[in-house]
């Protein structure tokens, strides 16, 4: 009998196991994603555009020797006014197999939770699409919406990742 597994990812086994997520600031609503896709937190810095691309693809900057993307989650989440400051962040994830950068308005804290504290997420009533959702939270008496980083950067909609690429994860 094996109770062990290979990819606890979804807080679907164990009650008691412990997940670590960064927490950080969009708008006015609270996000977190999963601390171990972070690769590093820098402040926004000017990026080559990338002709035709949407809106939220600000363009791609090179981070030493890799050609990052940069998605802004206000203007792809239509949350807050995308202004870019000495105040703006953008968090470098290393997701599956791609480093991709996200802007946000601010990065919060590193926030741990048990699987039991976190409820499944709503089929409505937030700024994007509930397939991206992992789920919500209450820290501290505000809600924290937990990102599902890897069915966003990995979706067909932002076509950052090709789809062959995602098949040899371990």
């Amino acid at each position: 009998m094996n109770h062990a597994t290979k990819d606890n990812a979804k807080g679907v086994n164990s009650d008691s196991e412990m997940f670590e997520f960064l927490s950080f600031v969009l708008g006015n609503e609270h996000y977190a994603l999963d601390i171990m896709k972070v690769k590093e937190i820098r402040g926004y810095e000017a990026v080559t555009k990338i002709a035709n691309a949407p809106p939220y693809i600000k363009g791609v900057l090179n981070l030493r020797g890799d050609v990052v993307p940069i998605v802004d989650l206000r203007i792809k989440f239509a949350i807050g006014e995308a202004k870019y400051d000495e105040f703006t962040i953008v968090i470098m994830l290393n997701v599956l197999g791609r480093i991709v950068g996200i802007v946000v308005d601010a990065v919060s804290d590193v926030v741990r939770l048990a699987a039991t504290e976190i409820m499944p997420p709503p089929e409505f009533g937030v700024a994007f699409d509930s397939k991206y959702l992992q789920g919500l939270a209450t820290v501290e008496e505000r809600m924290l919406i937990l990102v599902n980083i890897e069915a966003l950067i990995g979706s067909d909609e932002l076509g950052l990742v090709d789809a062959n690429s995602t098949t040899s994860q371990g």
